[in-house]
């Protein structure tokens, strides 16, 4: 009997060192008073303030949104822009567990986590531009809600989608915590889970764009078009993955101690082998602009105001990123694949506030102009997902080695599986 007294597992001592394991953990790692950290504190301790007083007082205290322009940036950019912006997660997974392109496996995991903090934040700063932020259950629950409606089914993917996601990068997190049952039952489900996370991308990539589609009579002729969520899609592609060639050389720079040997070698042919891709799906996109362009008849429309502004998009941030990415690829110059990135970022940046905002009503008497404290609050936003993303980076392995016993228990299942 005191043989299986002693065998028996102590759970109130394992729940105390799990919780003192969760505390150590809470403790900053490196510099704390940084250049960075401190003006992110205060951007976001305002940030906090004036979301106080959006919730308190109503939409009206911190914006300019009203009846003939309910949505504002919050939506223009936190959704659908940052949504494009996330692309890269799924586009990446694609590549390593469909394509079986393991050149980017070191990736997978940094890449899936971006899109699963991009999701959480730019999703829930719809909370913000809500005028009953509680009703936001109503898709989920089917409550006084169209469920025919593009908007329930653009809500239903983000909720599957972002479970997909977590469900991905609930391997990482597994072995942060030791679990190594949990983990392997997780890692056993990653191909189910991405090939799920993908199908939900590419359909609510163009949902997003199918939410237009009811606004022909508001949005400028030279962006409205029948093929929105196909553009919206394919723009999607090259937009995330130039997040990712961006947060990588980022994360590459500032996390470069806790990253593995293999990453610190192919860093350079990573970046190269999707400004390819950019370069290539971007060209698809370009045509398409342009197919849609003839087909529609709208040159009579370029020699106007809103036409030159339309010229500086398709010139400026497609067509000349495009080429840059080609030529980057082709001398393999990682500088120009930067610089592109960010010029590409910029251009759908531009694209989704164009169709969003700029050239929705363009012809109104009265036009929609964000405050500074809509613009405050979206970058206190953003700074907040930078924050989390380096919280995790520095303590789970995202970029870094996973634990010893993850290699021992994946080389037994290959043992196994031959």
């Amino acid at each position: 009997m005191e043989k299986n007294k002693k065998n028996k597992p102590n759970f109130s001592s394992e729940f105390k060192n799990f919780f003192k394991f969760l505390l150590s953990e809470m403790k900053p790692k490196g510099k704390l008073l940084t250049p960075f950290n401190i003006i992110a504190a205060f951007v976001i301790a305002l940030g906090g303030v004036l979301i106080f007083f959006r919730f308190y007082n109503g939409l009206a205290s911190v914006t300019n949104l009203s009846q003939e322009f309910p949505w504002g940036i919050w939506v223009g950019f936190d959704v659908i822009t940052g949504v494009a912006f996330a692309g890269g997660a799924y586009v990446v997974t694609f590549l390593v567990y469909i394509l079986r392109m393991e050149k980017y496996h070191a990736i997978v995991r940094v890449t899936v986590l971006n899109g699963l903090l991009a999701y959480m934040f730019y999703a829930g700063a719809l909370l913000l531009d809500l005028g009953k932020p509680w009703n936001i259950i109503n898709p989920v629950i089917g409550n006084s809600f169209g469920m025919n409606s593009v908007m329930f089914l653009v809500a239903w993917h983000f909720l599957l989608y972002m479970t997909a996601e977590f469900l991905e990068f609930s391997p990482a997190i597994a072995e942060w915590l030791g679990w190594k049952k949990v983990r392997k039952v997780l890692h056993g489900m990653t191909l189910a889970t991405v090939i799920v996370g993908i199908t939900l991308s590419i359909l609510h990539q163009a949902g997003l764009g199918g939410l237009f589609l009811m606004a022909k009579s508001k949005i400028h002729p030279l962006w409205y078009s029948e093929f929105i969520p196909i553009l919206f899609f394919v723009s999607s592609i090259f937009a995330g993955l130039s997040m990712v060639i961006l947060e990588g050389s980022i994360t590459h720079k500032v996390f470069f101690r806790k990253l593995t040997p293999e990453l610190k070698r192919t860093h350079h042919d990573i970046l190269l082998g999707l400004s390819k891709i950019c370069g290539g799906t971007m060209f698809v996109y370009l045509f398409l602009k342009a197919l849609t362009f003839l087909h529609e008849q709208h040159w009579h429309y370029i020699f106007s105001p809103m036409g030159n502004w339309f010229l500086v998009e398709i010139v400026f941030f497609v067509v000349l990123p495009m080429i840059m990415f080609t030529q980057a690829a082709r001398y393999r110059n990682v500088k120009l694949v930067k610089a592109s990135s960010i010029l590409t970022l910029l251009g759908i940046a531009l694209n989704r506030l164009n169709i969003s905002i700029i050239a929705f009503k363009w012809d109104a008497v009265e036009r929609y102009v964000p405050t500074w404290m809509e613009i405050e609050i979206t970058m206190a936003i953003i700074l907040v997902e930078i924050v989390v993303l380096g919280w995790i980076i520095n303590r789970m392995p995202v970029l870094g080695e996973s634990p010893m016993w993850v290699k021992e228990q994946e080389k037994a299942a290959e043992n196994l599986a031959h």
